[in-house]
């Protein structure tokens, strides 16, 4: 490495802070953590690896820290130039020695609310650096994974980086896992004996987080078909080759997971329809027996009230409650023959 001075771990530019974390990885010795001075006097063999994180509470509050280290790692004069690009957005610049791989980790906030994190991720000879604005879960998962001394120190810049760009991969992963518990939850509600008005706008939420998923994931195949390709960081061993090529596989089976999301909330809006349509179904039914069953009450009564003299009308109140009865007679009946052959 150069002889250029890093700033420490918490530096400030332009009145915004980041914070620099960084690790050695020694398959001959112990992992250790690094401050700012010591990576001026690290020279890295081939059984260790410089991982360093700067993580920035604003687009441009690292570009004091990267600056310096781009200096130090030997990136070149136009390095800063290609790093001031960075945001929220998906690329893969090819620079020599040494690549950025930009890529959107995704966050569920809730509520089926996806929100998208810019994580990039600079590889060269030896050494990664990883740079987001604010916490972000997959790096803090892996640092609490990675606690005791490890064989990290192995693995070359490449694979260490399709192993970080691979935890953006299952965050998307996860983001689908919660999504299939909601629409669980969902149709096991409308499974339920009513249908609650509410399910529509919770199948609203469903098909935009689907979408949302979808627009999110999808511009990363050109990263990823990218990386896979032998031509972009041919080697003899042929490691990272394979690597970078499972890690697009596996980029598939998540895009394929997400699209599947939208199957999910297409046949959970059948299922909302369905039942609908059976709640019609059965509110017609008992309308139409309440229907026939108050027209032949009305035949009766039409019946009674015929101006024909006949005995039975000459009996009096003892008539008319015997016509009440008959008529009340014919309606349980009719209720009874009803409910048992599950008409309502």
């Amino acid at each position: 490495m150069e002889s250029a001075r890093p700033p420490s771990a918490d530096s400030a530019g332009d009145g915004a802070r980041a914070r620099m974390r960084a690790i050695l990885f020694d398959a001959d010795g112990d992992d250790r953590a690094l401050a700012g001075d010591a990576l001026t006097r690290v020279a890295l063999s081939d059984r260790q690896l410089l991982w360093i994180d700067l993580e920035e509470d604003d687009i441009g509050g690292a570009d004091a820290c990267l600056s310096s280290l781009a200096g130090t790692l030997g990136l070149g004069a136009g390095a800063m130039e290609i790093l001031r690009e960075r945001g929220d957005t998906v690329r893969l610049q090819n620079v020599g020695d040494w690549f950025l791989a930009q890529v959107v980790a995704v966050e569920h906030e809730g509520q089926l609310r996806f929100g998208g994190r810019g994580f990039a991720i600079l590889c060269g000879p030896r050494f990664v650096v990883s740079l987001h604005r604010g916490p972000l879960e997959l790096v803090e998962q892996l640092r609490a994974r990675e606690r005791a001394d490890t064989r990290i120190g192995t693995l070359s810049a490449e694979s260490f980086t399709a192993s970080l760009l691979d935890w953006v991969v299952e965050s998307y992963l996860h983001a689908v896992s919660d999504f299939e518990a909601a629409v669980d939850r969902l149709e096991v509600t409308l499974l339920a004996s009513r249908v609650p008005r509410e399910c529509l706008s919770e199948l609203s939420q469903l098909r935009r987080g689907a979408s949302r998923l979808r627009r999110m994931l999808s511009p990363h195949r050109l990263v990823f078909g990218a990386l896979a390709r032998p031509d972009f960081r041919p080697s003899e061993d042929g490691v990272a080759d394979r690597h970078f090529l499972a890690l697009e596989q596996r980029f598939e089976r998540a895009m394929d997971a997400v699209e599947n999301t939208r199957e999910l909330v297409v046949g959970s809006f059948e299922l909302f329809t369905t039942r609908s349509a059976e709640r019609t179904n059965d509110t017609i039914r008992v309308l139409t027996f309440v229907t026939v069953l108050l027209g032949s009450l009305a035949v009766v009564a039409g019946a009674l009230g015929m101006n024909f003299r006949t005995p039975f009308f000459d009996t009096g109140a003892r008539g008319f409650w015997i016509a009440i009865g008959g008529m009340a007679g014919i309606a349980v009946v009719a209720i009874s023959v009803a409910r048992w052959r599950r008409w309502f």
